[in-house]
């Protein structure tokens, strides 16, 4: 997770919603982060000191010293990868738009040169509308500052509107996405555009059935994440898949047949770096789909079939030089030597093998084991792993093309 091994300056303030903050502080503890916690002298009339310093594992302070002893608010501030301030009420507000460093908390925010610094401002309606509370909010953002915006509801007042800090769980993933997003700027992806295509296409017969085919979109989508992770701008192009979530932090097109899929492929290949072709795409599809279920009658079916596009081969004929296209495999016998035909007459840069043959690999498992071939060279073979770990390995080594 983005957090793990990240040091968490927790700042709470004065306002109800502290109340929230010991979760908050669970929530980043859980994660792996180390967290310390400053208060201001106001926050403790909502939350103890003892709970927080308790939660995060260190002792929450509120005041230069601690116990007769000096506390460096330098020394904690150059500690920090990221402060957020949770609640922020209009009082702290005002004193950081000001420069006003009268407490340990906001000596320590203007001690933290370069560390990023996150608000969650809660407090009133009507005082959130305030107009120095607006002029001070817009300083502090062009000032650099992160303003995590009030969410909409009920207020402590009984008012209904804008003022209620986010929700611990949503603090926590506007954290976590900075992190991510600042590592994902850094990573070996960075800049290029991928498109994988994922899980089965379903051909229909008549409005009720349909030819398809066992694949989960699980390998699509463990590919995708990874991808993700390593900097890239996804496009995951799906078909009926029931492992591919509504809620990723990359584009997805949903599609159903394997001609919705060829389109889909063909609007976003032409600026893509690299195309990921792990899709259980239907070789055949009924030449004619009836209008009504059909009916079944005590005399033999008849379904004439086509070939549905071959999206492999597509792109294959034609990718530019500075393009790359992987390919997937699920073979039953004469493994390697169908995949190594394969890559040659779809003209994919690689090919990723399944074998139906191995044990806990193939469609709707959590784990995989594949071959990877190339034009040159012996085939790199995996051990069965989970396939987010197979996902690794998989760009690992289409990085090395």
């Amino acid at each position: 997770m983005s957090v793990r091994g990240k040091h968490i300056l927790l700042g709470v303030t004065g306002g109800i919603a502290a109340y929230k903050i010991p979760l908050l502080v669970r929530l980043f503890k859980k994660a792996g982060a180390e967290v310390r916690v400053i208060m201001t002298p106001a926050a403790r009339d909502f939350v103890t000191p003892f709970t927080l310093g308790t939660l995060a594992g260190y002792p929450a302070v509120w005041d230069f010293k601690r116990g007769g002893e000096w506390v460096n608010h330098v020394e904690w501030a150059r500690w920090a990868d990221l402060m957020l301030i949770a609640p922020l009420t209009a009082n702290t507000l005002a004193k950081l738009a000001h420069g006003q460093a009268d407490n340990f908390l906001t000596a320590t925010v203007m001690s933290g040169g370069e560390t990023p610094v996150f608000l969650a401002p809660a407090m009133d309606l009507e005082m959130y509308r305030y107009p120095a509370v607006r002029r001070h909010l817009a300083q502090l953002e062009a000032d650099g500052f992160h303003i995590i915006p009030p969410e909409e509801g009920e207020l402590l007042s009984g008012l209904e509107g804008k003022g209620r800090m986010p929700e611990p769980e949503s603090l926590f993933r506007a954290v976590e996405q900075f992190f991510t997003d600042r590592e994902r700027s850094k990573g070996p992806l960075a800049g290029k555009k991928v498109v994988i295509t994922a899980g089965p296409t379903y051909e229909p017969i008549d409005p009720v059935r349909f030819i398809g085919n066992r694949s989960s979109g699980k390998m699509g989508l463990a590919l995708a994440r990874e991808a993700h992770r390593r900097g890239a701008d996804v496009v995951l192009i799906t078909g009926p898949a029931s492992a591919v979530p509504r809620d990723l932090p990359f584009e997805i097109v949903r599609v159903e047949t394997a001609a919705q899929m060829d389109k889909a492929f063909r609007r976003h290949f032409p600026d893509a770096d690299i195309a990921v072709m792990a899709a259980a795409v239907a070789d055949y599809t009924p030449a004619h789909q009836s209008e009504r279920k059909i009916k079944k009658k005590n005399e033999r079916l008849h379904i004439e079939l086509v070939p549905t596009p071959d999206i492999l081969a597509y792109a294959g004929a034609h990718k530019r030089k500075d393009q790359k296209v992987i390919g997937f495999a699920l073979e039953t016998d004469n493994e390697l030597e169908n995949a190594r035909d394969k890559l040659e007459r779809k003209g994919a840069d690689m090919i990723v093998l399944n074998s139906l043959r191995e044990p806990g690999a193939g469609f709707g498992t959590d784990t995989n084991k594949v071959h990877i071939l190339k034009k040159e060279g012996a085939p790199v073979s995996t051990p069965l792993a989970d396939k987010g770990e197979i996902a690794k390995i998989v760009w690992d080594e289409i990085q090395k093309l």
